[in-house]
């Protein structure tokens, strides 16, 4: 070995600093004819060749990260760093690993119409004379509780409409406005035949009433809002919400509690809640309207979501009475009638009906000394026609009578008699029944 060679070996036999930049020797190639371990030993082995597209797919994944990530910076700025006044999103912010609260003011149609409508909801408490258990002595304590409407102010008074049931046998009424100032109530007038009544109070208070809106207009599933006190002034102001599940319904009331059948209440049926406070108070529309006075709910164990009202349309005309005179002097006929389509098919055979006849009212009794009477109407007649307007059930019926008569007022019947067409005229009179 000549003295070239062996100083080679030797150099490359020392440890090499693994700092130091390599230098050109160590970068040369062996010639074909050197052994091939001399490159071996000098460098660690190549790690074998990645497949290409493992080589190409880091800056593609690199790229895609960065991107995703400012991506996700901006949506978070967006939504958590504007500082727009009227956003509606409700939550919490966290900011440096802690939680904020954020305080959010959410309006909608319906909270819009609530707050419209509840100052004009108010409480009304029954007082009667009793002994009292502190002091022995007789003084006014609360029978019961429910709720009232104002609808007019005039003349430094204020006018409330409620239900009959809320202040019957009442000695003393106490008015509970929503912000729970307490007035003196007094009653003007109540009628128990449609379970309304009318209370007057001082109205210097008085900042808030409700307009009347039209119960006929109302649709079936159109939006209806229940306002009122159910058990209580403890949940004075409580709103609930439904639609209207049906119109026109007729409903069997006893009166007298004596197991008969008194009377036929037409009213509005909702499944918005009512429950016992309830009575007396509003029911309306989205518009913040009454269309209808919260009378009553069907409590059986097999029922729920029956509330009931009586529609505005036809309480009217009796708080517009009540109001001015204190009572109610309705025209009257003097007959009891029945629904002929609650009559069996087997048993309208008896009135020799033509076959087009399928709706009507049937008179099944004629009092004495009355207008039917002396107008020679006959029992089993079938009133069809009212001055002209079809009378198809007692709804529409007593729609006509209460709504577009007086006591005095001359009216024109259809009726089939023994199957034929015959024209009655009477003269209406009042009275408390058809």
């Amino acid at each position: 070995m000549d003295d070239y060679n062996r100083d080679r070996e030797e150099e490359q036999q020392r440890p090499k600093d693994p700092l130091q930049e390599p230098t050109p020797a160590e970068n040369y190639e062996a010639p074909p004819s050197e052994p091939s371990y001399r490159t071996r030993t000098t460098t660690p082995p190549p790690p074998p060749p990645e497949p290409p597209k493992r080589r190409g797919g880091f800056l593609p994944a690199l790229f895609g990260a960065i991107l995703g990530g400012l991506l996700v910076w901006l949506l978070m700025f967006t939504v958590g760093g504007s500082d727009d006044n009227d956003n509606k999103t409700t939550g919490t912010v966290k900011e440096s690993g802690s939680s904020k609260q954020v305080s959010v003011d959410i309006d909608s149609d319906l909270t819009g119409v609530v707050e419209k409508s509840t100052d004009a909801v108010v409480g009304i408490t029954n007082l009667q004379r009793g002994q009292d258990f502190w002091t022995q002595s007789d003084t006014p304590q609360a029978i019961g509780t429910g709720s009232g409407v104002l609808y007019k102010k005039e003349n430094g008074k204020a006018y409330i409409v409620t239900n009959h049931h809320v202040v019957e046998n009442a000695e003393e009424l106490e008015v509970t406005l929503d912000d729970g100032t307490k007035i003196a109530g007094k009653l003007i007038g109540s009628d128990v035949w449609t379970d309304l009544a009318v209370v007057e109070i001082d109205g210097k208070d008085i900042t808030s009433i409700m307009e009347f809106g039209d119960s006929d207009a109302l649709k079936r599933g159109e939006t209806v809002i229940a306002i009122g006190n159910p058990l209580g002034l403890g949940f004075s102001g409580s709103v609930t919400v439904g639609v209207v599940s049906g119109k026109d319904r007729s409903i069997p009331i006893d009166i007298n509690s004596d197991g008969a059948v008194d009377w036929q209440a037409d009213v509005l049926q909702t499944d918005a809640a009512i429950n016992p406070g309830n009575s007396g108070g509003a029911l309306i529309n989205m518009a913040g309207q009454l269309i209808g006075i919260n009378s009553m709910k069907i409590t059986e164990e097999t029922v729920e979501g029956i509330g009931l009202a009586i529609p505005i349309n036809l309480a009217l005309p009796i708080i517009e009475q009540l109001e001015q005179t204190g009572e109610v002097n309705r025209p009257t006929m003097g007959v009891s009638l029945l629904d002929l389509r609650s009559i069996p098919v087997q048993q309208q055979s008896v009135l020799k009906l033509p076959e087009d006849v399928k709706n009507g009212v049937v008179v099944t009794e004629v009092f004495r000394n009355t207008p039917a009477q002396s107008a020679g109407v006959q029992k089993y007649d079938t009133i069809v026609e009212m001055d002209g307007e079809p009378i198809e059930d007692m709804v529409t019926l007593r729609k006509h009578l209460y709504n577009e008569k007086k006591v005095g007022d001359s009216m024109t019947m259809k009726v089939y008699r023994e199957g034929k067409p015959v024209t009655i005229d009477m003269v209406l009179k009042d009275g408390n029944s058809f």
